[in-house]
């Protein structure tokens, strides 16, 4: 395997010299307009945030989620972490490109108790996540889900909500499946959530902290970043790519073409080396600067004929291609067309932004016109 390091063509001029050259309301999430909840004042700053809450039983690793994902914690380390006995609010925005706030919520804060202002909570919160204990007796975790849904429902229908079936790396393959389906049915045949005729985000997934499947399911995709993108490697030759926030290394968007672990694995390893290797080298002798900067760009060669290409797009984003090495020699093709990319990326969000809309409702993307295809300008939209 050979590593390489380089810093090329400038970026674009709203990426860098600004804090937070992007705004922070995107709308990646429905209810953005949060208000504080849980018997806890929310500070101005927390109103204009979109809010996750993580729910769920004791014990049903809810921090531990939080503290691999954002925090780069070992899952190892996880097992030393204190239960939450009161609401834990951590601010992502404050270091990364997804902007939102995730609430820890623990199981005894009095949720079930009626004097307990459940609206106030529900009405400023985009997603739920209820995580459930797969190697635990999740009759009581589904009866708590039941009875959540249909509360936080009644609020706000516009919430998305999400079901991890988490620790699921100490069952076998049957038993996952066994497991999930078995979770699906009760959610689906309870009368709390039957009678919500509109319900239709609600979402199960098998996750687990000693893989990677966390990491995969905790954003929702953007279709017009997707778009971009099929169009980015159809033009290219390259076989996949994926648009990743670099510090929580959640991507924000794939091509449309399945995601399997076997070329997901290998792009987050090359984050996490990329990352650290520059930490190492890249910052100044007083230990100013910053491991992922401008220009910055990566290339990992494997002894499978295969390469890894991460160039940055933002001061937050960084877009990891896989490749065969006969395509990697067209490079100047694809370092153009993703010059192009860069710029639409950038006008996709700086469009949400004004028009306070969600990306997904974008249809075009003028900078994708000049994208070549084989040497040759391609009019790609």
């Amino acid at each position: 395997m050979s590593l390489q390091y380089g810093a090329e063509e400038t970026p674009l001029a709203s990426s860098y010299g600004v804090a937070d050259a992007f705004p922070k309301d995107l709308g990646l999430w429905p209810g953005g307009e949060g208000r504080g909840g849980g018997g806890q004042a929310a500070s101005p700053a927390d109103s204009s945030k979109p809010r996750i809450l993580l729910m769920g039983l004791q014990h049903s690793s809810k921090s531990s989620i939080q503290k691999v994902v954002f925090h780069k914690m070992s899952p190892n380390e996880t097992l030393f972490l204190e239960s939450t006995n009161k609401i834990y609010k951590d601010d992502i925005s404050n270091s990364s490109f997804v902007n939102f706030q995730i609430w820890d919520f623990p199981e005894h804060m009095g949720f079930f108790d009626p004097s307990f202002d459940y609206e106030m909570l529900f009405s400023g919160t985009g997603a739920l996540i209820y995580i459930i204990d797969a190697q635990d007796d999740y009759m009581m975790a589904s009866t708590r889900l039941h009875i959540t849904v249909s509360k936080a429902y009644k609020v706000n229908p516009d919430m998305n909500f999400e079901v991890f079936i988490h620790k699921v790396d100490g069952l076998s393959d049957d038993h996952k499946i066994e497991t999930q389906k078995d979770i699906h049915q009760r959610a689906h045949d309870d009368p709390a959530v039957a009678g919500l005729e509109k319900l239709h985000h609600l979402s199960f997934y098998l996750t687990s902290i000693y893989d990677y499947s966390i990491f995969e399911k905790l954003i929702p995709q953007l279709p017009t970043l997707e778009n971009i993108l099929n169009i980015f490697i159809s033009n290219s030759g390259i076989e996949k790519a994926f648009l990743f926030d670099v510090v929580s290394k959640i991507y924000i968007a794939p091509d449309s073409s399945s995601v399997d672990m076997q070329s997901y694995e290998p792009c987050l390893d090359m984050i996490d080396v990329v990352i650290d290797v520059s930490c190492i080298y890249g910052l100044k002798e007083d230990g100013s600067g910053s491991a992922y900067d401008k220009g910055l760009m990566a290339i990992i060669k494997l002894n499978n004929t295969t390469v890894l290409y991460l160039k940055e797009v933002t001061k937050f984003l960084a877009l990891v291609c896989i490749l065969r090495e006969e395509s990697f020699e067209r490079r100047s093709l694809i370092d153009y067309n993703i010059y192009c990319f860069r710029k639409a990326v950038h006008e996709v969000f700086e469009v949400d932004v004004n028009s306070h809309r969600c990306c997904s409702h974008q249809t075009s993307v003028p900078s994708l016109k000049a994208l070549a295809h084989n040497g040759t300008q391609w009019n790609a939209i």
